[in-house]
């Protein structure tokens, strides 16, 4: 669910700024369905839902003096770049990726890592969970960066500008980041489907 646009977002901060925990719950009310939501994409295996929202809403709260909304910036923007931030923190803090082998996938996965290594064109899977396991595998085997660059581009379907916004990278950056990370995708799936054949 959007955050809601009638929703006085100035008028809730200056209420926070003035230490009204009425203020405060309002606002985390709020933003919650979009923290949440970031969270979901991005957070590590290892870390809950609630726990990461969490952080993510202490370190607005710290920082809200950083916050002047400068350039017509809004504040959920702000709060979404906190959000990202936490979350990559959070799987580089994993240190490891995972391995996945050819018998891990099920069924389905197998088909969608097939149809992603294929040279040639093949006929798309019609297995909707499979493609949504598959990818997450995958996806697993990533660097955070790239993890979040596939996601945001291919998965979310954002555009190169508000992708820039979120992550503070350049055009450029996320071009070359995405056809890297697209390529060791396809990596992986390859070597998966060698696996299989051994």
């Amino acid at each position: 669910m959007p955050p809601d646009a009638s929703f006085d977002v100035f008028t809730c901060l200056d209420g926070v700024r003035r230490h009204d925990a009425e203020s405060a719950r309002a606002l985390v009310e709020h933003l919650f369905p979009l923290v949440i939501k970031i969270v979901r994409s991005y957070r590590s295996r290892r870390l809950a839902e609630e726990d990461l929202a969490q952080e993510i809403f202490l370190k607005m709260f710290t920082r809200l003096e950083q916050y002047h909304g400068r350039n017509g910036v809004p504040f959920e923007h702000w709060l979404s770049r906190i959000a990202v931030t936490t979350c990559l923190d959070g799987l580089r803090a994993e240190k490891r990726r995972p391995e996945y082998r050819w018998a891990d996938l099920s069924d389905g996965e197998r088909e969608w890592v097939e149809f992603w290594a294929a040279k040639e064109s093949v006929p798309l899977p019609t297995d909707a969970i499979g493609a949504r396991e598959a990818v997450g595998k995958l996806l697993a085997l990533l660097s955070p960066e790239d993890r979040l660059v596939i996601t945001l581009l291919d998965l979310e379907e954002r555009t190169l500008a508000e992708i820039g916004t979120l992550t503070g990278w350049g055009i450029s950056r996320i071009k070359v980041r995405a056809f890297r990370a697209r390529q060791k995708l396809r990596k992986h799936a390859l070597k998966m489907q060698k696996e299989s054949k051994l």
